[in-house]
């Protein structure tokens, strides 16, 4: 193999990343679409987006020598370059070039990045203020066009979790997920539809249960008042009777 397609084939590979390296990735990526007057972002603006406390998965709590030394990295794999036109160094991503993907999917990326596993509806939605998916089967589109690529996949469908409906997915560029590390499913609430007919017979049996209860009850309580000599609940006597 010539020089060249070495460089082509290294160039193409995905690297292994660190989370942190990961969240300046998709911080960047982010405050291109929502922020674009103060992008490239200076390394402070980068330390804020990283611990930022809302729309992050896991919330991190990185220093400016952290977040200096993952874009150190970074550029070393072009997926991040540095500007001086200013007082102070700003930087921007280069993900569409070094990983030779689409502007979508590169939303993509970047929402898992920032937010962990997500379903192919969650994606949608979370990744709105950067790209406008038309529908899930956009997203789902996508997702599959990463994770079947030939230079090395860069996503992967996790296997669906116990109580739910959808699929997540998550990065691949920090090697593959620990499953056992992904948040557990929450059970949703079952509508009527999904109630077995053993339930439904379970729950006639105890409300049929519930009424005769009830009516042993009502009968110990007009003897006991025949007894005592008082009217039984709900006929009561009035003073002139």
């Amino acid at each position: 193999m010539n020089a060249p397609a070495v460089a082509q084939a290294n160039r193409s590979a995905p690297p292994l990343l660190s989370l942190l390296e990961t969240r300046v990735l998709g911080v960047l990526v982010e405050k291109q679409h929502t922020v674009p007057d103060t992008y490239p972002l200076t390394l402070n603006a980068l330390v804020a987006g990283c611990n930022q406390k809302t729309s992050r998965d896991p919330i991190l709590d990185a220093s400016d020598a952290d977040v200096q030394a993952a874009l150190d990295s970074l550029k070393t794999h072009s997926l991040v370059v540095e500007s001086s036109g200013s007082r102070v160094m700003r930087y921007a991503h280069n993900v569409e070039r070094a990983l030779a993907v689409p502007s979508q999917a590169v939303a993509l990326l970047a929402t898992l990045m920032l937010r962990g596993p997500q379903t192919a509806g969650e994606l949608r939605i979370n990744a709105e203020r950067l790209h406008r998916f038309t529908d899930i089967s956009a997203v789902e589109g996508f997702l599959h066009e990463l994770a079947s690529r030939a230079a090395g996949a860069l996503v992967v469908e996790l296997p669906r979790l116990p109580g739910t409906r959808e699929t997540r997915w998550a990065h691949l560029l920090s090697g593959p997920p620990a499953i056992e590390m992904t948040r557990p499913a929450v059970q949703e609430p079952r509508e009527t539809g999904d109630v077995s007919a053993a339930e439904v017979a379970a729950l006639r049996q105890s409300v049929a249960q519930l009424q005769k209860d009830v009516e042993a009850l009502q009968g110990t309580v007009a003897r006991l008042c025949a007894q005592l000599d008082i009217p039984p609940p709900g006929n009561h006597r009035t003073p002139s009777q």
